[in-house]
């Protein structure tokens, strides 16, 4: 049965490859590839957040959001439910959290050197040097939720519940209940904009650099 749409499935490997990409470029002091990297990046999450609104029944948002008592459910199942069962949601809205605060951030993070996000000039120093500073730090955390994430999709497969190959195929042959899909060309279209929107003017000089 498939239980993932064509843009959910893009999101997903494609904000691994940026955040990959986002980490090396910051440590190697590639700085136009780490700002064109992040667009991209605010770029996904933005049209991943509205199709959270009007996309697949797997997509919503609403259908993160969960009691205490559905989470403990959750990590007692022994089958799999289609989407993110309450336990994962969670997960999602905390890496959907720290993604979108390290985005922000880097907006408005400077270097005092030769670096500065597109949104520096408009705040207080006040702001730019905690912004920096939360910019940084809040990296560590995200890499913490990657650990956890990957720790959780080894111990599901130590289960029997295989949970990688849907999210390539967008189909799990474990499921049976039928779940509702989207058409995905609405999302590709908004992703495409907002790209061409931010690389046509935060982006226009890093790009520029790279070519």
């Amino acid at each position: 049965m498939k239980v993932w749409d064509g843009y959910i499935r893009f999101f997903h490997w494609a904000l691994v490859s940026c955040l990959v990409g986002l980490y090396f470029s910051a440590e190697e002091g590639a700085m136009e590839l780490h700002f064109v990297l992040g667009y991209i990046t605010l770029a996904l999450l933005a049209t991943r957040l509205i199709w959270g609104l009007v996309g697949s029944d797997t997509a919503r948002i609403s259908a993160l959001l969960h009691g205490p008592k559905a989470v403990a459910q959750a990590l007692k199942a022994k089958h799999l439910t289609p989407g993110h069962n309450a336990a994962g949601s969670y997960m999602v809205l905390v890496f959907f959290a720290l993604i979108l605060l390290q985005l922000v951030t880097g907006l408005m993070a400077t270097d005092d050197i030769m670096v500065d996000g597109p949104l520096v000039q408009y705040v207080s120093y006040e702001w730019v040097e905690w912004a920096s500073s939360l910019h940084h730090q809040n990296f560590d955390w995200l890499l913490i939720a990657i650990g956890l994430h990957l720790l959780a999709i080894i111990v599901y497969a130590l289960r029997g519940k295989k949970l990688v190959p849907a999210m390539i195929t967008g189909r799990n042959q474990q499921l049976k209940n039928a779940v509702r899909l989207k058409a995905s060309w609405p999302a590709f279209a908004i992703f495409a904009v907002l790209l061409g929107m931010l690389l046509a003017t935060w982006g226009y000089e890093p790009l520029q650099a790279l070519l």
